[in-house]
């Protein structure tokens, strides 16, 4: 074939394609080590920068940034979507997060780093990747104060037109389905403060619920319908200017079952319990911290509140240590302060076994909005427990019990402790029967011995 006129035809061997492909990668890699050698750190890092910027300017994708905590608060954001991805795992995605807490029956599955998750809404291609920084933050660690952590963070990334759409309807769609998705599978969970400041949590295997606490029926239903109230006043507690939360004092002796009814409201309401140890709080500012760091729809629990020297008046608040140690104001403003507001759906629980030592601060209406009183065992209450644990309805013996209910004081737990003794219903409630005049026959003594 005749080549026009100017060019000329010439033949190139595949073995002189592979020695000039060689000496091509050769003078590649030795230009990238003179490089590196020659030019500073700051000058390339420089290059790179302007480099990406550029590749950025001309791309139509938008990336969108979604980091897991903004300062001390929570991303709800990056929790919603890190559980939705879980259930979006498919063929190509070549590693997986799977975390399996002691306590809990199932696994959980999650998306590990540096794995891109595709998915797609309305027929849009949305690509995900969870990424990871180290940062350096000062607070409790070693012995310098440093503690080496890292913030994660999701990278979603679309074509730059769909922007609203993303905004306003998938991630909206994907906090809806987060949601679906954790009260489908959620267990209720026991929050605690670890050493160091935060909370970590197990799954709450309590089985009490209201069918099963030995308190007047009368006092079960106004719990519950207190309860029932509540959850659904989300527009009513906005519309008067007020945070959405509720406040619940418990008070009785030991062994009354204030712990129990924490644990009924809980699993009635589905809530996670946060209890509150306060001997493990140095400061306001971990208290401030805490309350951020717990969820909505949750029971934050101080238990044993009048255990607390600190906290029985604010007389006491001029004999703490100097700085910004815990004090009752700093519980003031947790529970009805400007600080009770960071966080919807929130219920507190103070118990104690001495409402009289009690500042009164801590219970008028706002931040104790309903005091309930654990009482020693009614008759009504001894048949829940009789129902739970020996599976009766009705004894010849309940008469006689009836009737030292009436003159002794016992407590729920002092009965069921009897009633577990023996699976026979003849033998538990005649030993019942011998503790409770047992008690009758010391309160006589007593008495006579102050006569």
């Amino acid at each position: 074939m005749e080549l026009p006129e100017g060019i000329t035809r010439f033949s190139v061997s595949s073995g002189s394609i592979l020695t000039a492909a060689a000496s091509l990668a050769a003078s590649v890699m030795l230009l990238q080590s003179v490089t590196a050698d020659l030019v500073p750190d700051a000058l390339r890092a420089y290059f790179s920068t302007r480099l990406t910027k550029l590749s950025a300017r001309f791309s139509s994708q938008l990336t969108l940034v979604i980091e897991e905590s903004e300062g001390l608060t929570s991303n709800h954001m990056f929790e919603a979507a890190n559980l939705f991805l879980g259930t979006k795992v498919s063929k190509a995605t070549r590693r997986i997060k799977v975390i399996k807490p002691e306590k809990d029956e199932e696994l959980i599955v999650t998306v590990d780093r540096n794995q891109e998750i595709v998915d797609f809404y309305n027929k849009v291609k949305m690509v995900w990747e969870l990424k990871s920084t180290a940062i350096q933050q000062i607070g409790k660690g070693d012995r310098n104060g440093n503690s080496k952590t890292e913030q994660r963070y999701f990278e979603l990334s679309f074509h730059n037109k769909y922007k609203d759409i993303v905004l306003r309807a998938y991630l909206p769609y994907i906090l809806r389905k987060s949601k679906e998705i954790k009260q489908q599978s959620r267990a209720v969970r026991l929050n605690t403060v670890e050493y160091g400041g935060n909370w970590t949590s197990i799954v709450l295997n309590h089985p009490a619920n209201f069918s099963t606490m030995a308190m007047s029926p009368e006092m079960k239903n106004e719990i519950i319908d207190d309860l029932d109230r509540f959850i659904t006043r989300k527009d009513y507690y906005r519309r008067v200017g007020k945070a959405w939360k509720r406040g619940y004092l418990l008070y009785g002796p030991p062994g009354t079952g204030k712990s129990s009814l924490v644990a009924a409201m809980a699993n009635y309401l589905n809530f996670d319990i946060y209890d509150l140890d306060l001997r493990e709080v140095e400061c306001n500012a971990d208290l401030r911290r805490l309350l951020i760091g717990s969820a909505n729809r949750s029971i934050l629990v101080i238990e044993d509140i009048d255990c607390n020297a600190v906290l029985h008046s604010r007389e006491s608040e001029n004999q703490t240590a100097e700085g910004d140690k815990i004090n009752l104001s700093g519980v003031l403003n947790l529970i009805d302060g400007l600080w009770s507001s960071c966080g919807d759906e929130r219920i507190i629980v103070l118990t104690t076994n001495h409402k009289d030592r009690l500042d009164p601060a801590l219970l008028r209406p706002g931040r104790m909005d309903k005091h309930i009183q654990m009482s020693y065992c009614t008759f009504s209450g001894f048949k829940v427990l009789a129902s739970n644990y020996l599976r009766i309805e009705e004894h010849a013996l309940y008469q006689k019990i009836e009737e030292l209910l009436l003159k002794v004081k016992a407590t729920p737990a002092e009965i069921a402790e009897e009633l577990m003794k023996n699976d026979d219903a003849d033998i538990a409630l005649g030993n019942l029967i011998i503790f409770l005049q047992n008690k009758e026959n010391t309160l006589i003594q007593h008495h006579l011995n102050l006569g």
